[in-house]
């Protein structure tokens, strides 16, 4: 495989001397990019593919083929799936930063729509299993850079909800994913709960039936009641009720700032002072 590095002038290059050379070398360019998405080298993946994709992007320089071909690609077994049932601990990389490839994807389909409602509607149905399905939950990797999926996860899946051709049938979906990140086996270390608390925003945003979120709650509480009774201070249970408080206080400041879903915010107090008193 080539090394990524030969893209790095690219970096340095005006817009002109861009777009002459994406003119020329721009399947080229997007081959090798997705080539090395997944490569575990922080200079590598994170300085140069992630930032490179997305400067591209922003700049227009890929075609919309070009755009169809990748985002229709990365919600694929080859990418955000790869390996996710094997526990191959390289892998997680080039699923975590393929759902942040889609984030790009999305939000500039917003403006550009590159995508047919089919495609989209394609990506986000694929997308919306990502954060559920995914066991490899660590944050920095020493010597690798950021896997950190539970917070590109969930950049992807606030990002689908303000997309035009969401479908609002993939709501429990989305909030299953958040949920099981919770019993991933670890607790969070890096902010992972600020990161799922803004599919809660978006939730805002679209007036998400409030009742629905209630109940969600309720059985997040209730899953964590039920491990409490079979297993006391387990571990495992500390873990995750670290998870879920984070994740509740998070998110009753986020409605407590957004001013909406005033009962929702009631439900998270009366269970984050329950459950802190444990």
């Amino acid at each position: 495989m080539t090394s990524v590095t030969i893209y790095e002038p690219l970096l340095q290059m005006d817009h002109s001397q861009r777009e002459q050379y994406m003119q020329e070398h721009g399947e080229e360019v997007l081959t090798g990019l997705l080539q090395h998405i997944g490569y575990a080298n922080e200079e590598h993946h994170d300085k140069i593919v992630y930032r490179l994709f997305g400067e591209l992007l922003t700049g227009q320089f890929w075609s919309n083929e070009q755009l169809v071909k990748t985002a229709l690609l990365l919600p694929t077994n080859d990418y955000l799936f790869k390996n996710i049932t094997n526990g191959d601990p390289e892998s997680v990389f080039t699923r975590s930063f393929s759902a942040l490839w889609l984030v790009y994807l999305l939000h500039y389909d917003r403006e550009l729509s590159f995508l047919t409602q089919e495609e989209a509607l394609f990506v986000m149905v694929e997308a919306s299993r990502y954060l559920e399905q995914e066991q490899d939950v660590r944050g920095f990797v020493k010597g690798k850079g950021w896997a950190h999926s539970v917070a590109h996860g969930a950049d992807l899946l606030a990002t689908m909800l303000t997309h035009p051709h969401f479908p609002p049938h993939l709501v429990p979906v989305i909030l299953q994913g958040i949920k099981a990140t919770f019993w991933k086996g670890t607790a969070f270390l890096d902010d992972e709960e600020e990161r799922l608390a803004q599919v809660f925003e978006q939730l805002v945003t679209i007036d998400f039936p409030e009742e629905v979120c209630i109940e969600w709650v309720e059985q997040v509480f209730d899953k964590l009641a039920f491990q409490y009774s079979t297993e006391g201070y387990s571990a495992p249970f500390f873990n995750a009720r670290t998870n879920v408080l984070r994740f509740m206080r998070t998110l009753y400041f986020t409605l407590k700032f957004s001013h909406k879903m005033p009962q929702l915010q009631g439900t998270v107090s009366i269970f984050i002072g329950k459950w802190t008193k444990l």
